[in-house]
């Protein structure tokens, strides 16, 4: 080992030290901007892919912000405060235990159901486990099937494209909500008919954390056009949607429907035919989607668990006659996995679903 001489030459007692290495030149710290990337990259997947529930659909691809309703920069009524409190609560508070969960399917009808035999073979050894209640608006109907006899509730008349659609679906909801074992609630016309078995319906809708409610934003003439400027303050044009009529909601989003009142009397006066400016509203289509789209986006699924066939682009969907029932039209039909917003403006928009529709309407 080399010495420093620390003493003058000629001295015996020579101390001596060791020279000082030579310091090794520092590493970089590659592994600080490694980390750094990471960290962000990680909080941009986050942000533009927030963890789903990859077994049934959600709305659509909601980043973090978006989990829950944006609070509007203007400020709020007396009314509109009360209505959100009531909401939050009820969207936060778990549903009753039930130990015996039922689906209640809604029958909504001018007067007889054509289909109830079918149905009865639906229902068929699975007693106990749904509850039928049926709006007929015209006459009540004389049921040729066991099970739908005495599911009649208190009825209204209702008119096509009127709010009293709306009123029904509430009816029905409020009579179905009585049930506390009641946890999926179907909204059905006298013209659907079942495509599955019941148990793939009550597995499938039992296991979902998710309303399946058609909404979508329709910048065309039978869309956003039918927004009225005196919704406002309460209603956007922003957050105007549309979507078809029939529903499966969960017990928290029927309570949600029954207690509104704020958003429903914006719809009943400003959304209904022959208002200014040519415009036809038709609350039916727009007032469930855009209350959800309001106050739970991400708590509803962007599709329908019914088929409805509108592109024969009419007022109303297409109707099945016998001779269009084939083997091919049903299998088509069970295996669909994406759903389809036809715009008023002739675009397509599609939305990715993770299970197939169990009814069909017309």
């Amino acid at each position: 080992m080399k010495l420093l001489q620390l003493w003058p030459s000629g001295v015996k007692d020579m101390k001596g030290a060791p020279l000082p290495r030579a310091r090794a030149a520092p590493r970089r710290h590659i592994w600080i901007p490694v980390v750094v990337i990471f960290i962000a990259v990680t909080i941009l997947w986050v942000y533009m892919y927030p963890p789903q529930d990859y077994t049934y659909p959600v709305r659509d691809w909601y980043p973090v912000r978006d989990w829950f309703p944006a609070e509007p920069a203007r400020e709020l009524s007396d009314e509109e405060i009360a209505a959100r409190v009531v909401f939050r609560q009820i969207l936060s508070t778990p549903p009753f235990p039930s130990r015996n969960p039922k689906i209640a399917f809604m029958f909504m009808t001018p007067g007889k159901l054509p289909f109830e035999k079918l149905w009865e073979l639906f229902f068929k050894g699975h007693e106990g486990r749904y509850n039928i209640y049926v709006h007929a608006s015209r006459e009540k109907p004389e049921h040729i099937s066991s099970v739908f006899v005495g599911r009649d509730i208190h009825s209204d008349k209702v008119g096509w494209g009127m709010i009293s659609m709306v009123d029904a679906e509430r009816r029905l909801l409020a009579k179905a909500l009585e049930d506390t074992d009641n946890q999926q609630f179907v909204l059905l016309s006298d013209s659907c008919v079942p495509l599955h078995n019941f148990d793939y319906v009550y597995d499938f809708l039992m296991g979902s954390k998710h309303s399946f409610l058609d909404c979508f934003d329709d910048p065309g003439p039978h869309g956003v056009f039918r927004y009225s400027k005196h919704m406002l303050p309460e209603v956007r044009e922003t957050e105007f949607r549309k979507g078809s009529q029939w529903f499966s909601i969960k017990r928290q989003h029927a309570m949600v429907v029954v207690a509104d009142s704020l958003y429903y009397s914006k719809f009943r006066r400003y959304c209904k035919p022959g208002m200014e400016e040519g415009r036809n509203c038709y609350a039916d289509e727009h007032y469930l989607p855009t209350l959800f789209n309001m106050m739970d986006p991400a708590g509803i699924a962007n599709w329908s668990v019914t088929y409805v066939d509108w592109s024969e682009g009419k007022w109303h969907p297409r109707s099945f006659r016998a001779k269009d029932v084939t083997y091919e039209l049903l299998k088509n039909m069970t295996s669909i996995d994406t759903s389809y917003h036809v715009t008023s403006d002739e675009k397509v928009s599609p939305s990715l679903q993770f299970s197939l529709p169990f009814a069909i309407c017309h």
